[in-house]
C-alpha cells in the first residue's frame, strides 16, 4: 500500500476537518455522518474526472518536449513567456483539475516561476470558459468588459514581480 505524504496542507486539511466535524457534533450528533456522505458524494463525482486529468497532465509531461517549454516559458523566456503564459492561462478551459495539472506539466517540463505565476494569476482572473458561460450571461458583456480591461495588467505585473525578486 503506498504511503501518504503528509505536509502541511495536508495536516492543515485534517485538523480543519476534524474541527469541523466536532463543531458540527456539538450542534447535532447526526450531522458529522451527514457531512462525511456529502463529501464522500462529492470524492465519487470528482475521481472520474480527476484521473483522467491526471493522465493528461502525464502525458503533457512526456509529448510535450522541454525544450519548447524552455524557449517559450523557461527562466530565460523573459517578458516573452509571461506574455505567453497569461495568453494560455486565458485560454485554457475547466476548473482546476485542468489548470493545475497543467500546471504541474509546466513546471516540471522547466517554465519558470514568472511564467507560472503569470499562468495561474491569468486563469483565475480571465478564465474564457467562465467568461462565456457566467458573467456575460449573468452580468453583460459591459461588466466583463469593466472588469476584464483593467485587470489585463494583473498577470503581466505579478510574473514580473517574481522575475524581480524571486530569484530560481
Amino acid at each position: 500500500m503506498p504511503r501518504v505524504p503528509i505536509d502541511a496542507s495536508m495536516l492543515i486539511l485534517t485538523v480543519l476537518a476534524a474541527v469541523f466535524a466536532v463543531a458540527a457534533y456539538f450542534k447535532d450528533p447526526g450531522l458529522p455522518w451527514i457531512g462525511a456522505r456529502n463529501g464522500l458524494s462529492l470524492f465519487w463525482f470528482i475521481l472520474p474526472r480527476l484521473i483522467p486529468a491526471l493522465i493528461l497532465t502525464g502525458m503533457l509531461q512526456v509529448l510535450v518536449p522541454q525544450e519548447l517549454i524552455g524557449r517559450y516559458f523557461g527562466r530565460g523566456a523573459g517578458l516573452r513567456g509571461v506574455l505567453v503564459a497569461t495568453g494560455l492561462g486565458m485560454l485554457t478551459p475547466g476548473g482546476p483539475m485542468v489548470s493545475v495539472p497543467l500546471l504541474v506539466a509546466l513546471a516540471n517540463s522547466g517554465a519558470g516561476m514568472a511564467a507560472l505565476v503569470a499562468y495561474m494569476t491569468s486563469w483565475s482572473l480571465f478564465g474564457i470558459h467562465r467568461i462565456i458561460t457566467w458573467e456575460a450571461p449573468l452580468m453583460g458583456w459591459r461588466f466583463v468588459i469593466v472588469r476584464v480591461i483593467p485587470s489585463l495588467a494583473f498577470p503581466v505585473i505579478a510574473g514580473w514581480l517574481v522575475a524581480v525578486f524571486y530569484s530560481e
